[in-house]
């Protein structure tokens, strides 16, 4: 069911992005490939990826996930070097070599979560001194994203991390003084930019300026509101014909909603909730701590991304630039949501003999 579903949101994602980018694509690439042909040739190097990654046993040996967490630094530290770093859409979060673009901050959110899920394994369970080592952990590659800046990134790893604190058995008195530490770094981080207060502004009422800071919350719900309980049907969007600008990426969901109305958007949702309880149903048949935090945290991640841009196409949450796992547009965002779904599946897939073993030890 776990690799099925994401496999069923990622082709669900290659129909929707040939309804959606199709006019788009005609006005703005005229001479290239379509988006959709593009993302089916991501998504046979996905596939490959998982088939290698699901099969690779030396990513079961900890002192690799080190290793890889220090290369993740590396390349994030690589993006803020002027002429290395390529700037797109308002922040330097790629690195680019010829045609080709990969961003780091998708990669070291995969790091940090099974490095410091490691960690935390080797912390005794009943010890409830909080350690600084675990803070440092994920403090350094969330102040390097914040640099770039790439806000929905460093959310996401922020309460992923956090899921996987609360499953560690972390105090409960140290949530309220994250809490309160959260909203203070918010409101700080909101008003040290400009853009950032624009976008809660937009947020809270984008029908002020309905062409410009809140032209994508607008449309979006323009989109969404007239499609009923079964939409218009597929491939009539109104929407995608300029309205919407890009609706392949982060508001494709939109789109899906607009065709296949309420039903279509619940089913998504549906899929998605068996990727998760699938996911989680994984982690509680892992033979060791480390695998149940590694799956735990990583299954996490992905639901916490969905939950967002879900959030922020139906107008509950402010606009973050955060794709919809599986079924937006991206090759970087494809490619490492397989490569996910292959690390969960090895630290998920174990036969009975080495269940037997490790309940010996």
């Amino acid at each position: 069911m776990f690799v099925g579903s994401a496999l069923l949101l990622t082709l669900i994602g290659i129909v929707f992005i040939y309804s959606a980018s199709a006019y788009w694509s005609e006005v703005h690439y005229a001479d290239d490939l379509p988006f959709y042909v593009k993302q089916m040739m991501y998504f046979a190097l996905a596939l490959v990826c998982f088939t290698i990654v699901s099969r690779s046993k030396w990513l079961l040996d900890e002192k690799w996930w080190f290793l890889l967490y220090v290369l993740s630094i590396v390349l994030l530290i690589a993006v803020l070097i002027p002429g290395i770093g390529v700037w797109r859409n308002g922040s330097r979060s790629w690195l680019g070599i010829g045609p080709l673009t990969f961003q780091p901050a998708e990669f070291v959110k995969i790091t940090t979560l099974v490095y410091l899920s490691i960690v935390l394994a080797k912390w005794k369970r009943g010890e409830r001194i909080i350690k600084l080592k675990h803070f440092i952990v994920l403090l350094l590659p969330i102040a390097l994203i914040m640099m770039q800046p790439d806000f929905g990134s460093a959310f996401i790893l922020i309460v992923a991390t956090f899921i996987l604190f609360f499953i560690a058995n972390y105090p409960i008195k140290f949530y309220a003084l994250c809490i309160m530490l959260g909203i203070t770094g918010i409101v700080v981080l909101i008003l040290s930019a400009p853009y950032r207060l624009a976008r809660i502004q937009s947020f809270l009422d984008p029908w002020q300026d309905p062409l410009g800071k809140g032209f994508q919350a607008v449309q979006s719900l323009m989109a969404i509101g007239p499609a009923g309980l079964f939409g218009h049907g597929f491939l009539k969007s109104r929407q995608k014909y300029l309205y919407l600008p890009e609706p392949q990426n982060d508001f494709i969901f939109s789109i899906l909603l607009e065709e296949t109305g309420f039903i279509g958007g619940l089913c998504i949702v549906c899929i998605f909730a068996c990727f998760l309880y699938s996911g989680y149903k994984l982690a509680t048949h892992a033979i060791y701590v480390r695998h149940f935090y590694i799956i735990s945290a990583l299954v996490s991640m992905i639901a916490v991304q969905a939950a967002l841009n879900i959030g922020v196409v139906i107008g509950l949450l402010p606009v973050t630039g955060v794709t919809l796992p599986f079924i937006s547009y991206g090759g970087t965002s494809l490619m490492i949501l397989w490569l996910t779904v292959g690390i969960i599946y090895l630290f998920g897939a174990t036969t009975e003999e080495e269940r037997g073993a490790a309940w010996k030890k």
